[in-house]
């Protein structure tokens, strides 16, 4: 594993803990309908997969349904109403990014979140001195395509093969082989319905802090050399 000159990030699950927003969101939603608010640790390892992956938890519709789209166009309204009433960085995050400033290594947000979220959400939660932020919509395809990862990594001048993503979603990890980038798994995220030890990431980690260790140990070990 590679000394990382940059260590780029998802943002949902990984920097944030964005859930229960995300779930408030959709159980809108139900009660609208006369229904119960769907039970939260029901909805919270879907959170990474937005409105396909919240919608699907709350109704048991996917994205061919017919009122899927119409459902879709309600629940973003609902979420961007009241985008950060609850959430906020996981436990470790904080020291984390300043542990990597401290490093000199640069940092930054890759998410499929659409900017019509990212752009307010960002600096409501503390993370406005990413060094780039790359939006679902930023590009012309989003993870796990490699081309977001790609355009962060043009975005700060540092090559793929030195950049370390890290994410909690399957897709993360598949955008980061493809981008040619180091991938590491978050696994304190939602990390969805399949576990990461599935995934072939170069790395599982169980807390910000753990991330930051080993950062820490490949930059002494490169500076000792």
């Amino acid at each position: 594993m590679i000394t990382p000159k940059a260590v780029l990030f998802d943002l949902d699950g990984t920097l944030a803990d964005t859930a229960p927003d995300l779930a408030a969101a959709v159980n809108l939603m139900r009660t609208k309908r006369g229904l119960e608010p769907a039970p939260y640790l029901s909805l919270r390892p879907f959170a990474s997969a937005g409105a396909r992956g919240l919608i699907g938890a709350a109704f048991q519709i996917n994205p061919d349904h017919a009122e899927y789209e119409a459902m879709r166009v309600e629940f973003l309204a609902n979420y961007e109403s009241a985008i950060a009433a609850q959430s906020k960085l996981f436990s470790g995050v904080k020291e984390l990014i300043s542990g990597l400033e401290n490093l000199d290594v640069t940092w930054g947000i890759i998410t499929n979140k659409a900017a019509r979220f990212t752009t307010p959400l960002i600096p409501l939660i503390g993370l406005e001195k990413a060094a780039c932020v790359i939006s679902g919509d930023t590009t012309a395809h989003a993870k796990p395509h490699p081309e977001p990862l790609l355009e962060a990594a043009r975005q700060i001048n540092i090559a793929p093969s030195e950049c370390w993503y890290v994410g909690d979603d399957l897709r993360d990890i598949q955008a980061a082989q493809a981008a040619g980038m180091t991938s590491i798994a978050a696994a304190w995220g939602y990390c969805g319905a399949t576990e990461p030890t599935h995934w072939k990431a170069d790395a599982i980690l169980d807390s910000p802090l753990e991330l930051l260790e080993l950062v820490r140990g490949k930059v002494q070990q490169t500076q000792i050399a």
